[in-house]
């Protein structure tokens, strides 16, 4: 089937994002330090969604190496992590990192079983609050507004994938009232963080230009993931969020490089 030039590039750019952490060579600032810390968070609700697309044959390949790369990316950053920390509370954050990883690593590692993807959903939940944390120690190091527009933008390329693993939970069948109300709630937090980031003095030009591209592809998603009864577009909603989540993720790396205040 031929890929259009949309569709390649966007996919270029994914696989961009899930390897940018695999190499290290010169020392990361606070400023990046946080904003791969964020990226941990995403990568837990990247995992859910990639496997849950597996498990539909949605976009299986690309949802194959989104997996593999999401979790060679998540063990490459965790120990850059570890290495840049130097606090002992924020090293003990870490530590719970790493151990609620390996069931995560586990579940996610072996063969696709629809039996298994709520498992792997509510461990991923727990790793998120853990990775979560670690963001908040981060910024909290770094006492400036650029650590918490950092933080903040960050987060949406975790919302992003949030909704795109509930949604595809949805399609194959999990429609569950706690699953429909962090649906709700993450479309909220999304909209409240944009309208933030939007107003933030510390925009520039291109930061500004960016977010408003995320509004207009935003605007796209709520339209094109409005749900009837038992309709569902898992393909369609997986790619408006993926292209949502490469903008955020550029613009969460424009926000580390200001200059801290």
């Amino acid at each position: 089937m031929p890929i259009n030039r949309t569709s390649f590039v966007l996919f270029v750019s994914l696989l961009l994002l899930v390897f940018s952490g695999l190499t290290f060579a010169q020392q990361i600032t606070m400023g990046d330090a946080i904003n791969k810390a964020g990226r941990q968070r995403m990568l837990t609700q990247r995992i859910v969604k990639s496997y849950a697309q597996m498990g539909q044959d949605i976009r299986y390949l690309v949802a194959k190496k989104h997996l593999h790369g999401s979790i060679a990316l998540f063990e490459s950053q965790l120990k850059e992590l570890k290495r840049f920390n130097k606090q002992p509370e924020t090293n003990r954050a870490l530590e719970l990192v790493e151990k609620l990883w390996k069931p995560v690593k586990t579940i996610a590692s072996s063969p696709v079983s629809k039996k298994k993807v709520e498992e792997l959903r509510d461990d991923a939940e727990r790793l998120l609050i853990a990775c979560h944390q670690v963001v908040l120690l981060l910024e909290d190091q770094s006492g400036t507004s650029k650590g918490h527009l950092v933080n903040v933008a960050g987060r949406q390329r975790m919302l992003s994938q949030r909704l795109g693993n509930l949604y595809t939970l949805f399609s194959w069948g999990f429609e569950k009232e706690q699953y429909r109300a962090d649906y709700n709630k993450a479309l909220s937090e999304f909209e409240i963080a944009l309208k933030e980031l939007q107003a933030a003095p510390e925009n520039t030009d291109t930061i500004s230009r960016g977010l408003r591209e995320v509004s207009q592809n935003w605007d796209m998603f709520r339209y094109s993931s409005r749900m009837r009864a038992g309709e569902y577009v898992p393909g369609l909603v997986a790619r408006m969020l993926d292209k949502i989540l490469v903008q955020m993720n550029e613009i969460t790396g424009l926000y580390a490089k200001l200059p801290a205040k």
